[in-house]
């Protein structure tokens, strides 16, 4: 079984601890968020294959991969690094630190143990200074791919989904924002495909399908068996399971919450409420098997 740790919540920046609690521990508890029902999931190195860590700030978690290796478990980092200003991400380390921490997962596990995530591309006219047209983009994405030359193999895109939380967010943060048209989309991800591959990457799209064909560019396997298979240096066995339509990620279990990451990111399509994110994580018990304690949460 491969582990996410989380595509629900930032684990790596927040709830280090707990993991490594659970990880001693053999096991974790977590709540289906749709149906109530309880899990407990094994966390020993028979149970798992190896673990798929996604952040937006992996500097607190760094030591504790030291423990996750120790331990035996292969895993890949999912790492994303935008650079959008501020009133789209409030409290994520600045870019240069994030590429910081990449080298250094480079220099010790090597360039298959991370992925670059330039996710999402958010085009929104919020001030003058602060505005993220496409010409933002391929400039930015241009100077991260410099700095990130040798430090991984792939950068996986996807555009802003205007789901009804994150609309809803953008627009109570006061922040305009725009869906740009199909064509206008597959001319920025030729560029950045382009670009990509001049700094030794592989563009790759997560779950769009309706712009698959772009020169280029592929579909992206977040959870990919054969990347952790690569960094494990032995065969990760695991069945094509996605998400959602178009998505071609390995079968996994995911141990976060949703409505737990105090990041504040406007456009976050995994916080409802961040007030509600904010008051979980005051109330997370490193010590606990859940993630944080439904009643004293709220």
């Amino acid at each position: 079984m491969i582990v996410s740790a989380s595509y629900k919540t930032d684990i790596p920046a927040f709830y280090g601890r707990w993991f490594l609690n659970r990880l001693e521990a053999g096991h974790c508890r977590m709540v289906n968020p749709y149906g109530g029902q309880t899990y407990r999931i094994g966390l020993t190195r028979a149970e798992v294959d190896g673990f798929v860590f996604w952040t937006k700030n992996l500097g607190p978690f760094l030591p504790a991969l030291e423990e996750v290796s120790g331990r035996g478990f292969p895993f890949v980092v999912q790492y994303s690094i935008t650079g959008l200003p501020g009133a789209l991400e409030r409290s994520v380390p600045d870019a240069e630190r994030a590429v910081e921490h990449m080298a250094r997962l480079r220099d010790r596990w090597g360039p298959r143990a991370a992925v670059w995530r330039y996710d999402p591309i958010v085009t929104a006219p919020i001030v003058e200074a602060d505005a993220t047209p496409p010409s933002w983009h391929r400039e930015t994405f241009a100077r991260l791919a410099g700095r990130m030359r040798g430090l991984t193999d792939e950068a996986v895109v996807s555009f802003l989904q205007p789901y009804r939380k994150t609309a809803r967010n953008l627009d109570a943060a006061g922040v305009p924002w725009r869906d740009p048209d199909p064509e206008e989309k597959r001319a920025l991800l030729a560029d950045l495909a382009g670009i990509a591959a001049e700094h030794g990457m592989a563009l790759t799209l997560c779950t769009q399908p309706e712009l698959a064909g772009v020169p280029g560019t592929a579909p992206a396997r977040c959870v990919d068996a054969q990347r952790l298979s690569d960094v494990a240096g032995r065969a990760v066995a695991a069945k094509e399971k996605g998400n959602r339509p178009g998505c071609l990620c390995a079968e996994s279990r995911d141990i976060g919450d949703y409505d737990t990451c105090p990041h504040g990111c406007v456009y976050c399509y995994a916080v409802a409420n961040r007030a509600t994110a904010q008051r979980r994580f005051a109330a997370h018990d490193p010590a606990g098997e859940f993630l944080f304690t439904r009643e004293r949460a709220g």
